[in-house]
């Protein structure tokens, strides 16, 4: 007796998915001149759906479909057995093992080759679960991430090999860390302590070494940790391979030298730049992290308070004028900026910036790298942006007098410039201006608004812990003593009808910190004309500062009580990173 048919995909989605049969038609023909799969075409021509076509498939051909793929549906022991990079290859993936038959997540299950080499892989049964391609990739990231060694078990692992393996060390850089698991050991240990830095957030790794030992830590959320101490015997072979993957000469350890490398990581392209420099004890070098995958923020989710937001929002749409962000380094100033950038970008505006470096790519944005070496100054830069026809100019950092007078000068002949300083608050930015030798006419004529910030740390919500302030804790913040609070939605509590704050606890989700993630606080000085008589006047900071508090500008201090309130931070992250404002 003949075994029935199996019914045409088309067929399947015109029963069960409503395809068209006209569509169905016109997807064959194409099928018939330029080849492929039918449910490719489909899909590519956009009359179903991704998931109605393995949904289909699945049907076609007996095999459960799987719409969802997460990592806690994986057995790590199964996808040990499975390289990561056949894995990838041909997008399958073992997710658990029924009555001695191993469940396999497939994008392409009527392609037998590479389940029948998992079936030897696994030396047990395998049954095809449809799932996509997109899926598979995702949860096989996730799932070797759980899986890989940490840089304390390749340590341990290193203490068998002899100097000779370790000569090996300085190879290629494989396409993607994950796949890294038989590379040598030196080269195990970066790519253990780079992948651990990105899972962990961390911004930056400082390997630093000493008489007797060697120090490596992570920069998470602004305050740097202890992670490892490797044996001092392997310093010279670490820095070797660090050097060797950003383009560095390894032979050269008097001078300082700066690199780039690129790498993948659980397919998230990262950018690190690579800072070298000769210390008593060896090299010392800080790598500082930069996940290309990680969205552009929005001005809304920097921590601006609605009020706040709505005058920023206004202040960036000027036709001309100066906007200075000021703070100290990594503040997140350029964050503010790029925030600012990627509201007003519009294809009927002409935006060029000049940065030192170019942090974010920005679509419909030109970007100027400077370049001290061939005399491509912030300085000499503007000058040359100002004949590209710009509406809105970013120039990274305002260093000198001369940059900051090109800046004034382009910003009264109709442009809207915007830019940073390192100053402790938004006053203190117009009295750096006048030490730089800027006249106080071009400043108060000039510049339309300053922004301080800086970033305290946010409390972890699955273990932040509610107790009751103590008065000297809430002079400290100010609460009481300023001018009352405007009430504000927040995620805590009401301090009108309650005095609950929160404080740090420790938890697996936040690496035992307390804290995950940061926001930023803000004060934002606009400028009117009382503020520009005391310009002209030539007054000091504090005058202005307090001239300019007067009239309802909210400070630092402020902002971060607020954040307290809401239960958003700690009063010891705000008195942290304010203490220097403190008068």
């Amino acid at each position: 007796m003949e075994r029935p048919k199996p019914r045409l995909l088309g067929e399947i989605l015109k029963s069960r998915f409503g395809l068209a049969g006209e569509r169905l038609d016109e997807a064959l023909a194409v099928q018939r001149e330029k080849g492929g799969r039918i449910g490719d075409i489909l899909v590519r021509l956009g009359y179903v759906k991704e998931d109605a076509v393995l949904e289909a498939l699945g049907e076609q051909l007996g095999v459960p479909y799987a719409r969802h793929l997460s990592a806690a549906d994986v057995d790590k022991t199964l996808a040990a057995k499975v390289p990561i990079a056949f894995a990838k290859r041909f997008e399958v993936l073992p997710l658990r093992e029924a009555g001695g038959v191993v469940q396999v997540a497939t994008a392409h299950p009527s392609a037998t080759g590479p389940l029948d080499d998992l079936r030897l892989l696994l030396a047990k049964p395998v049954a095809p679960v449809v799932a996509s391609a997109r899926a598979i990739l995702a949860c096989i990231h996730q799932a070797y991430e759980r899986s890989g060694d940490s840089a304390e078990q390749v340590i341990e692992d290193l203490g068998a090999e002899t100097l000779d393996r370790l000569a090996t060390a300085l190879e290629e850089e494989p396409r993607d860390l994950l796949e890294a698991a038989d590379e040598a050991p030196i080269i195990k240990l970066v790519n253990s302590l780079l992948f651990e830095a990105v899972k962990k957030r961390a911004s930056d790794i400082h390997i630093e070494p000493f008489e007797r030992e060697l120090s490596i830590r992570y920069r998470i959320d602004g305050v740097l940790y202890n992670v490892l101490t490797p044996p001092k015997r392997l310093q010279a072979s670490i820095i070797s391979r660090i050097k060797i993957m950003a383009g560095l000469n390894i032979a050269e350890k008097r001078l300082p030298q700066d690199g780039r490398i690129g790498i993948k990581i659980a397919g998230r392209d990262v950018d690190i730049r690579v800072s070298a420099i000769p210390t008593a004890h060896g090299e010392r070098l800080v790598l500082r992290l930069l996940d290309k995958g990680n969205l552009l923020l929005k001005l809304s989710e920097i921590g601006l308070q609605p009020d706040r937001l709505a005058t920023l929002d206004q202040l960036i749409r000027l036709s001309h004028g100066i906007v200075l962000v000021t703070g100290p380094t990594g503040s997140g100033k350029t964050t503010t900026l790029y925030a600012a950038l990627n509201t007003i970008n519009a294809p009927d505006k002409n935006i060029i910036t000049i940065e030192d470096p170019i942090e974010y790519q920005l679509r419909g944005v030109g970007q100027m790298q400077i370049n001290p070496k061939i005399t491509l100054t912030f300085a000499a830069g503007l000058r040359s942006i100002l004949r590209q026809d710009p509406d809105v100019i970013m120039v990274g950092e305002i260093r000198d007098g001369e940059t900051a007078e090109i800046a004034i000068h382009a910003s009264l002949t109709g442009h809207l410039v915007f830019s940073t300083l390192h100053t402790n608050d938004a006053a203190g930015a117009v009295t750096r201006l006048l030490d730089m030798g800027i006249e106080p006419f071009l400043v108060a004529s000039s510049v339309v608004a300053i922004v301080a910030q800086r970033l305290v740390r946010v409390l972890c919500p699955a273990c932040r812990q509610a107790y009751r302030p103590t008065p000297a804790e809430l002079a400290k913040l100010g609460i009481g003593s300023f001018r009352p609070l405007p009430a504000e939605p927040g995620p805590g509590p009401d301090p009108a009808t309650s005095e609950m704050f929160f404080k740090a606890g420790g938890c697996p989700e936040c690496l035992d910190t307390g804290y995950r993630g940061r926001i930023g606080i803000y004060e934002i000085l606009v400028m009117d004309d009382e503020v520009r008589a005391l310009i002209l006047a030539k007054a000091d900071a504090n005058t202005i500062k307090a001239r300019a508090v007067e009239r309802g500008m909210t400070t630092l201090r402020e902002d971060g009580a607020r954040k307290v309130l809401d239960g958003v931070t700690t009063t010891e992250e705000v008195l942290r990173v304010t203490a220097e404002d403190v008068t």
